[in-house]
């Protein structure tokens, strides 16, 4: 399944009342990788470490998403981790990243602080 800006279910995946994991915010992220929603990505990014800007690479289409272990980062905790493992397509052919990523819970919401490549 290809989501694409302006389909329906980019909205419900990326929009509301903030994701109620970790996990779920690492989806919705990779979701407005997909989209190139870069606002999105800036706002769900911990003030700690987050970018003046964001430049997404429009030649590259995000495949798929694999989740290989969280720990932490449910509705009761305050910092969560999540390793994944995003699948892509650009000009060279398909390719594989892996990360490691940190997240926080701050105000009842969850924010990505940062990630190691390659995972653990």
């Amino acid at each position: 399944m290809s989501l694409r800006a302006g389909d329906p279910r980019v909205a419900r995946a990326v929009v509301g009342d903030g994701a109620p994991t970790a996990e779920a915010l690492m989806r919705s992220r990779y979701t407005a990788f997909a989209v190139l929603d870069a606002a999105y990505l800036l706002a769900t990014w911990h003030a700690s470490t987050r970018p003046a800007e964001l430049e997404l690479d429009p030649g590259m289409a995000w495949k798929r998403l694999l989740i290989q272990d969280t720990v932490a980062g449910g509705v009761a905790d305050v910092s969560g981790v999540v390793e994944f493992t995003a699948v892509y397509q650009d000009e060279d052919g398909r390719g594989r990243q892996t990360e490691r990523s940190s997240f926080s819970r701050e105000g009842g919401r969850w924010f990505y602080v940062d990630g190691q490549l390659g995972g653990a």
